[in-house]
């Protein structure tokens, strides 16, 4: 018995080390894309960051790519509690509004991070089977703020989406002046906030759409 509780005690700690470790590479290669940028993440730069040679990061990501990877979905897991964040703070104001400013706060906050989340070319699968949980929670903000079980409200935070990183990436690579930035916001949010009865209106609308074999029948 106590032979296996000193192997279980010894796992665990190997776990927490191995965790320890993958924590520091993704640190250092955020760290590095901030200051430097993304060209300047390589394998070599990262093993002698935190010194811990080559093989070592490979066993942890399999490939720089891996690392990458790593960052992206770590981004997505931050991008998700700052939405979540916003979204629940707000008691009597635009729920829309707040999470439309934290995201494009985040975006403008984190450069190097949402680049690599968006920009970079990664292969993390999104809407698939495989999408890594940090991203389906991070998209799970946005289906909260239109309710509804239809694909209506997917259609609507995916639009929603597109046009907050549209706004973070134009104002980012100077495309949008910023002396606008807060009439675009304000537009958006109006056109993606809607009164209780027009949501309720989109979801039976969406329903009849979606049974029209059941509306046939009712109908005769």
């Amino acid at each position: 018995m106590t032979t296996k509780l000193r192997a279980n005690r010894f796992a665990q700690r190997k776990l927490r080390d191995r965790e320890a470790r993958r924590a520091q590479f993704i640190s250092a290669a955020r760290r590095i894309a901030e200051l430097e940028g993304w060209s300047n993440v390589t394998v070599r730069r990262l093993s002698d960051e935190i010194s811990y040679s080559q093989p070592v990061l490979y066993a942890h990501f399999g490939s720089r790519e891996g690392i990458l990877a790593a960052v992206a979905i770590e981004g997505f897991q931050e991008l998700g509690l700052a939405l979540e964040k916003a979204r629940k703070r707000v008691m009597r104001g635009n729920t829309v509004e707040s999470v439309a400013a934290a995201y494009l706060e985040f975006a403008a906050s984190s450069p190097a991070l949402y680049e690599a989340m968006f920009s970079l070319s990664l292969s993390v699968p999104f809407d698939d089977p495989a999408t890594p949980p940090e991203m389906r929670f991070a998209f799970s903000q946005l289906l909260e703020l239109f309710p509804g079980q239809s694909s209506k409200s997917e259609v609507l935070s995916e639009l929603f989406w597109a046009s907050l990183h549209g706004i973070a990436e134009l104002t980012r690579t100077k495309r949008f002046p910023p002396r606008r930035q807060k009439e675009r916001v304000r537009a958006l949010v109006e056109l993606f906030t809607f009164p209780r009865d027009e949501t309720a209106q989109v979801r039976a609308e969406t329903a009849s759409f979606a049974s029209p074999v059941s509306h046939s029948t009712e109908e005769q």
